[in-house]
């Protein structure tokens, strides 16, 4: 079913939206567990029902555990003369990620080995963690670091490792079938805007946007901390899983660059197909072919489970200058990003929605079109029942709309259209 148009914001007003809601979500200090995604979960919450799931510590998820939940409540670093060269205050990026407690006095040779930089940029503050090997350090620029002046240094991490559990967000949205549209976002950054507060709200604003149409496809959202957050809700689904026809990681979408779209791992899932109709028509858009590398969908179209699932992003994590630092901020975002890259993406749903396939309902023969008043009795040259043909041609049930669109060079709206037109006619008839 289509998408009402006409109830969903402009992509400018949208925009400036998520930014704003970004720059609220930014100071929360998320990891893969705890309070921060809890919190940012919360806002979510004032305006979309979101189920919150908590998976206890210690439960098996396929090949890992879900470990210990981390608690940070302070963090700085004092120098020989008593003053703050480092405070968490400052930014949630000052504190390795899982970093162990540490009360004590060390060396300046001792707190640089404890010390992360960017390796490129000696002004930027890294965003760095240690989820699996426990240790305690701190982030800072390459250029304050080098400052410090020799002598004894007091350092002070208080955090805690306990029991506790990983957070997740879900929202299911009824459609007409069982079919399922899986929509996921990864929320354990801290203090990063593109990586990943952009994909966050982006879902966000879907999920607000698709609860007010009638839709199709029954949408699965999911909002939980990367790899295991996917990974325990595919334990969770397991025996529902053949029931996703569809899917998107969406991720990195408020930077100025280029729409840009990963193929799942099967390269020709019908998502593949209509992400593929959607950007060629929006200039300097990219698509590219699978790989083992990068978000989410590495747990998605992992080969025990294969599902449909690409991705939709700009430039993806790695391949921007300001990638997991603190350039990614709430300035490097732009509201004109989010609000096309909103669009686009609604685009897209939209036409997965609309990507039927029909049955000929009168294939012996062609039918005359002329007496219901649906082909030219004197041509012009504007052959407006092309697509009429078409749809009457390939409808045997094989091809979806989308197949029909590429192979006619007839665009996908013209086409979906005219099914409508023809299953009006009693031409054509829908298929499940």
């Amino acid at each position: 079913m289509p998408v009402d148009w006409k109830t969903v914001p402009r992509p400018e007003t949208i925009g400036q939206e998520l930014h704003d809601l970004i720059r609220e979500l930014f100071p929360f200090r998320r990891s893969l567990t705890g309070d921060g995604v809890r919190q940012t979960l919360a806002v979510l919450a004032r305006e979309v029902r979101l189920e919150v799931v908590e998976t206890p510590t210690g439960t098996p998820v396929f090949d890992w555990a879900v470990p210990r939940e981390w608690t940070l409540r302070d963090a700085w670093i004092e120098g020989p003369g008593g003053e703050r060269v480092l405070e968490l205050a400052d930014s949630p990026l000052h504190v390795l990620g899982y970093s162990t407690p540490v009360d004590d006095v060390v060396s300046l040779e001792t707190l640089r080995e404890h010390v992360f930089t960017h390796p490129d940029d000696p002004d930027l503050v890294p965003y760095r963690t240690s989820y699996w090997q426990e240790e305690w350090g701190f982030c800072m620029s390459r250029r304050r670091l080098d400052a410090l002046v020799e002598g004894d240094y007091r350092v002070r991490i208080d955090s805690s490792l306990e029991d506790g559990s990983l957070t997740s967000g879900e929202l299911t949205i009824p459609g007409a079938t069982e079919d399922e549209f899986l929509l996921s976002t990864y929320i354990c950054h801290p203090a990063l805007a593109n990586d990943n507060l952009s994909g966050v709200v982006l879902l966000w604003a879907l999920a607000r946007t698709l609860g007010r149409q009638r839709l199709r496809h029954t949408f699965r959202l999911l909002w939980s901390p990367g790899t295991l957050g996917p990974l325990c809700w595919l334990a969770r689904n397991r025996e529902r899983l053949d029931r996703v026809a569809h899917g998107l990681v969406i991720s990195c979408v408020g930077d100025p660059g280029p729409l840009r779209y990963k193929r799942s791992r099967r390269g020709d899932a019908a998502v593949d197909r209509m992400a593929t109709d959607v950007l060629e028509r929006r200039p300097g858009s990219k698509v590219v072919d699978w790989q083992p590398t990068g978000g989410d969908e590495r747990q998605y179209c992992s080969p025990g489970f294969d599902l449909p699932v690409g991705v939709f992003s700009r430039t993806p994590h790695g391949l921007f200058p300001q990638y997991h630092s603190s350039a990614d901020d709430v300035d490097f975002v732009t509201p004109e990003a989010l609000g096309t890259s909103f669009e686009v993406a609604l685009e897209l749903i939209d036409g997965v929605e609309r990507n039927l396939r029909y049955r000929n309902l009168s294939p012996y023969g062609e039918p005359q079109l002329g007496r219901r008043g649906l082909y030219q009795s004197i041509p012009d040259g504007t052959n407006p029942e092309a697509a009429y043909l078409w749809l009457l041609s390939l409808s045997d049930g094989s091809s979806d709309l989308l197949a029909i669109a590429r192979r006619s060079g007839i665009p996908f709206d013209a086409i979906s259209e005219a099914a409508a037109v023809l299953e009006a006619h009693g031409l054509l008839e829908r298929l499940p």
